[in-house]
């Protein structure tokens, strides 16, 4: 039999690609696991669809084509905690969210602070439903006292370095590991929140928090670890990237760094626009709890203004998966962290695009070219022959958050229940479905 002349043709969607600045209707056409082309539909084009088996055209019709989606900030636990999560799990969740690639953080157990550990994690991940790049650990086991080896994390794969979950306290450390990275050309992605003042605090140091005679975390402390990184970061003159930024201060921060040409980036992740620290008081729920912590109505709106004006430059999801054992104790016993990889996309739609925040092409830039653009990775894009890394959205598909539906391993989110617009319809990494609603 006559091999047919493409692997797979998406037709009739709305194409956005924001990195070639195209948004129209339009097909989409792979063979072995690359793009093609990209072309209006015409005589010559149905033609050539008409031609193929059933089985290798995606009616795309009232539907959004993308590059696939790209999660930066992802933490999939293994090695180490393989009951909250694994390689396998997690990326499952991600094509669920759409998500054809995610990054994962260090701060596993033992945490990946060495080329072994790296390689580990990168043979797991071979056969997954996403691509997994590696960002390796700071400091050895994330102590902060004592800088890991970079030369031979990247040497092994890493794209970035992060002591996620932890802020590398010593301005010194933090100097010389921005010095290395410069060296290998990587970014450094930082946990900005400065120990000393959130020391013991289990949410937000607020009102809310005194109303419920909660320790706090204030946003003070994310703001001075902010404004150290970034003069740490223009001294020596490498790249940062602000992790899960949650206050109004550290996004002032940033939109000044960027005018004064500072290298800095920085993303959001959906709880830090949607949600504000008065809803812990409601029932205490631990999920609610996550690192750093929710804060008010006026860090929210400074998140939004900071994601319309490109202050922040992503949206991550900072998938945390944890068991129901860890989670079903009193709030300020819980550890930190929501699962997001499957609602991320959802909440864009109904909290930034539905009211009026952001275009699609907006939000699609902030998760596929943008973080690519940040860490040097592949795809982002569906340029010809870039890979064929694909995200279809039904982007007005009314649903529910529910429990039972997660892919991944655990179900600690704080949205379960909630109605929500925009739903992924078909996610397709290298040419191959790995999704399909």
């Amino acid at each position: 039999m006559k091999k047919p002349k493409y692997d797979l043709v998406i037709k009739c969607g709305r194409v956005i690609d924001p990195a070639l600045g195209f948004g129209s209707e339009a097909d989409v056409f792979v063979k072995d696991a690359k793009i093609v082309k990209i072309t209006r539909m015409s005589k010559a084009t149905k033609k050539e669809i008409s031609a193929l088996p059933e089985e290798n055209i995606i009616d795309a019709s009232g539907k959004l084509v993308t590059p696939g989606l790209i999660d930066m900030h992802v933490h999939l636990r293994e090695p180490g905690r393989e009951d909250k999560e694994t390689i396998i799990t997690g990326c499952r969740a991600a094509a669920g969210g759409g998500f054809t690639t995610v990054c994962c953080m260090p701060n596993t157990t033992p945490a990946i602070d060495n080329q072994e550990t790296v390689k580990f994690v990168l043979s797991r991940a071979e056969d997954a439903d996403a691509r997994v790049y590696v960002v390796g650990a700071i400091t050895k086991a994330l102590e902060g006292k004592e800088l890991a080896e970079i030369g031979d994390l990247v040497a092994g794969g890493a794209v970035a370095i992060s002591d996620d979950g932890s802020y590398v306290q010593n301005p010194e450390i933090m100097r010389r590991a921005l010095e290395y990275a410069k060296m290998f050309d990587i970014p450094i992605i930082t946990h900005a929140e400065d120990e000393f003042l959130f020391a013991g605090g289990v949410m937000n140091e607020s009102y809310e928090g005194t109303r419920l005679g909660m320790k706090g975390r204030p946003a003070v402390g994310e703001v001075i670890a902010v404004l150290r990184d970034v003069r740490l970061c223009d001294f020596v003159g490498g790249k940062l990237h602000v992790a899960h930024v949650s206050t109004a201060g550290a996004v002032e921060a940033i939109r000044q760094a960027k005018k004064e040409g500072v290298n800095v980036t920085a993303e959001a992740c959906p709880h830090h626009f949607t949600l504000t620290d008065d809803e812990i008081g409601k029932e205490f729920d631990p999920n609610l709890k996550v690192n750093p912590p929710i804060r008010t109505k006026k860090d929210v709106d400074a998140v939004i203004r900071c994601l319309v004006d490109g202050s922040l430059d992503c949206i991550a999801s900072d998938h945390a998966p944890h068991s129901e054992e860890e989670k079903d104790v009193e709030f300020d016993q819980a550890p930190s962290g929501m699962i997001g990889l499957e609602t991320t996309l959802g909440l864009v739609k109904t909290q930034l695009i539905d009211k009026g925040f952001l275009s699609w092409a907006d939000a699609i830039r902030k998760m596929t070219v943008n973080p690519a653009r940040i860490l040097r990775l592949p795809g982002g894009t569906l340029e010809k022959d870039s890979v064929a890394d694909i995200t279809i959205i039904d982007p007005d598909k009314k649903w529910t958050v529910k429990k039972d539906n997660f892919r991944s391993k655990s179900k600690n989110s704080a949205f379960i229940g909630w109605k929500l617009s925009g739903k992924v319809f078909c996610t397709i990494l290298g040419g191959r479905v790995v999704y399909r609603s």
